[in-house]
């Protein structure tokens, strides 16, 4: 998904499975949420070891008293574990994506879809707000569902996206930022279209940067809260820095890694720093949410 920073969370404790009988072993999809509060819209790997995988994931609720983020244990010939954590301080709306960071253990950087983002720290059964920001302003109507940190030639980038909508393309953002402040340099924007899914589409649902400076994304059709739901993966450029600043290449005709027909993928992620597997997370609306390890 990006150059990703690999953390172990302090405790993990009391988890809770999903029924196994939810997830079965001829299904690479697991699942991790059964209805329309529990999907999956963002999510970030922060251990892993013998097959096991620990993340977090984010979910895009909007109301007070519904789960906002939650830890997830995923270890082979087992049903996914799940725990929701508690959300002290200022309450987001909609969350879209979690990022981990750098050199800050158990510390993310969470956004939500109208550009409001927040530094939490994560410990125990709960996830504490230290800081609020706001990505710069873009154009009327964006709609965020993804944020991503890159170093990049030892500088740290950070990258967004309007997600597009059928004939308006998404637009992707990005600009040097500083960790310190959480504060954005000059910003610079792309438009992405992708030839699938054909119908209620939106072009970037999340993305991904690789050490290398590669752009992964998602893109998902979304006709409703009982689908059908279609997903695909692409690689659609590449962001570098020059002379003048963070310079973005998005290719007119992204290269296909994979379509998924049946789930609305909102979150892919890194499983290593290698970046060899892709964690995908969906959020299928009132069939809940679901995690897959994919590669790459």
């Amino acid at each position: 998904m990006r150059q990703v920073v690999i953390g172990t969370l302090a405790v993990l404790g009391v988890l809770t499975a999903v029924p196994a009988a939810q997830a079965a072993p001829a299904d690479p999809w697991q699942r991790v949420g059964v209805d329309i509060l529990s999907g999956v819209s963002g999510a970030v790997v922060v251990d892993r070891e013998d097959g096991r995988i620990d993340s977090l994931i984010v979910r895009d609720n909007k109301k007070p008293g519904q789960n906002r983020i939650a830890r997830v244990r995923q270890s082979p010939g087992k049903a996914p574990k799940v725990e929701p954590l508690a959300w002290q301080g200022e309450l987001p709306v909609d969350l879209e994506s979690i990022e981990p960071v750098p050199g800050r253990r158990g510390e993310f950087l969470v956004l939500g879809s109208a550009g409001k983002g927040f530094q939490i720290r994560v410990s125990g059964g709960e996830a504490v707000v230290l800081r609020t920001f706001q990505v710069p302003t873009g154009q009327p109507g964006d709609d965020y569902e993804s944020f991503q940190l890159a170093s990049v030639s030892g500088r740290t980038v950070a990258l967004w996206a309007d997600r597009g909508q059928d004939s308006r393309p998404a637009t992707l953002y990005a600009a040097e930022f500083d960790l310190a402040k959480l504060t954005f340099g000059p910003k610079r924007s792309a438009e992405i279209r992708v030839p699938y899914p054909k119908a209620k589409v939106r072009h970037v649902s999340d993305l991904a940067v690789l050490a290398n400076g590669e752009l992964l994304i998602s893109s998902a059709s979304d006709p409703g809260d009982d689908g059908p739901f279609d997903s695909a993966l692409y690689s659609a450029g590449r962001v570098s820095l020059d002379k003048d600043g963070v310079r973005l290449e998005v290719a007119k005709q992204p290269k296909s890694l994979g379509t998924y027909a049946g789930h609305k993928i909102e979150a892919v992620t890194c499983v290593s720093s290698s970046c060899a597997e892709l964690l995908l997370g969906t959020d299928d609306e009132n069939a809940g949410g679901y995690l897959r390890v994919v590669r790459r």
